[in-house]
């Protein structure tokens, strides 16, 4: 039975297997069971031990095509509508105000004062 250890140094020499960890191919559990099977040296490592090749670009390349670039230029434009409006409002500010001008109050008699 291999030790954990080993299996640990073996990792540390193979760092692609986490990549195959990460993408939800192996585990570590599956990893394990194939060293204390197998061993270290033997040709089922091969596999392993080449590069993969990250898939991630190819999901970017996916993501871009499915973009209506219409529908953005519609957004776009009806956001821009939207700003244009608000700096409208902001630009004017508040109305001007019409100024009182105050004048003496004119003095009624009453009662014959």
């Amino acid at each position: 039975m291999a030790s954990k250890e080993d299996f640990k140094e073996f990792i540390r020499i193979n760092p692609t297997f986490a990549s195959y960890v990460n993408s939800g191919e192996m585990t570590w559990q599956k990893f394990y069971e194939m060293y204390d099977l197998y061993g270290p040296d033997n040709e089922v490592w091969t596999r392993y031990k080449t590069v993969k090749q990250a898939k991630e670009p190819t999901k970017i390349n996916e993501l871009l095509k499915n973009i209506d670039m219409d529908s953005v230029k519609e957004h776009i434009s009806s956001a821009q509508k939207a700003l244009d409006l608000v700096q409208e409002l902001t630009a004017k500010g508040t109305p001007a105000t019409t100024a009182v001008v105050d004048s003496p109050r004119p003095l009624n008699k009453f009662f014959e004062d």
